[in-house]
């Protein structure tokens, strides 16, 4: 069985079609399809049905990823011992996180990192999801959830503040009632800060909802509400002013994590700790906690 087609069998059964699964390993959706052909012909069973709202697993493909799955899990384990055992301070790093954090707070540091060790290449993804550190979506996580996963080393990297925003210039509404609110939408409701601000303006009305931090602020600096954010991004926007209450809005943990097969690379030691003496000088030489 050719391990390339394994891989294109893989891509297809997590993203439902050719054309997905051909951009998230960088093939056209051609040879998406011509590799999944040789695939099935070699196996002599059909491993997907083929319908109107994509590609759906037959009971003989739902076997065979089970199967490809561990070969995924063995090849990736391979090229993580062996990126370990590469002792040189060169190659590329995939960082995730959130993007207001990594626009504000990764990006600089990580610019700086590069500046310092000019042969390792940084690729930082700015995303909602939480990408998988078994499955090397990504070399190194920042995120607001610990880690629970198996083989997963976590770092608690800094503690954010928010605060309460509202426009630049703009009167703050007497009457509770006149005020709107710019929050999360409804599938992250139960936030911490969300929570508070409906508290904390029990007849305020919502104006404006996004699951982006950025577009929270654009929209706060524009007169649409006010909003709670995180405070490097809230503190840095000019169209912004930072308005005292009592009790504070609840800040949040940043959690760096990264694969225990990986914790010998010399160039991923070397930005975590550069981002630990950085973020949290006080917690850099806590040393790292299993998952």
């Amino acid at each position: 069985m050719n391990w390339d087609d394994v891989q294109v069998f893989l891509a297809i059964a997590r993203h439902g079609t050719l054309g997905a699964a051909g951009r998230a390993l960088q093939q056209s959706q051609p040879t998406m399809g011509r590799r999944l052909k040789a695939l099935e012909h070699s196996l002599g069973h059909t491993l997907f049905q083929r319908t109107s709202e994509g590609f759906v697993l037959t009971d003989e493909g739902a076997a065979v990823l089970r199967h490809a799955e561990g070969m995924e899990a063995q090849a990736l384990s391979f090229s993580r011992q062996l990126d370990g055992a590469d002792q040189q301070l060169e190659g590329a790093l995939r960082v995730s996180t959130s993007d207001w954090f990594g626009l504000h707070v990764l990006a600089p540091l990580c610019a700086a990192f590069t500046h310092h060790h000019p042969r390792v290449s940084i690729e930082l993804l700015t995303d909602a999801r939480l990408f998988s550190l078994a499955r090397r979506e990504a070399d190194l996580v920042a995120r607001i959830v610990p880690f629970d996963e198996p083989d997963v080393i976590q770092r608690r990297l800094m503690h954010v503040p928010y605060a309460l925003y509202m426009q630049r210039g703009a009167d703050m509404p007497t009457d509770g009632a006149d005020v709107r609110l710019i929050t999360m939408d409804l599938g992250f409701s139960e936030m911490p800060d969300a929570a508070w601000l409906r508290e904390a303006f029990p007849s305020a009305r919502i104006a404006f909802r996004s699951n982006n931090r950025h577009v929270q602020a654009v929209a706060c600096a524009s007169g649409a509400g006010l909003a709670v954010l995180p405070c490097p991004l809230g503190d840095s926007h000019p169209g912004l002013q930072r308005l005292e209450s009592t009790p504070a809005p609840p800040g949040r943990d940043v959690w760096l994590g990264y694969h225990r097969d990986l914790r010998r690379v010399p160039r991923l030691r070397a930005l975590v700790e550069m981002l630990m003496q950085a973020l949290s000088p006080a917690q850099s030489d806590a040393g790292d906690q299993g998952g």
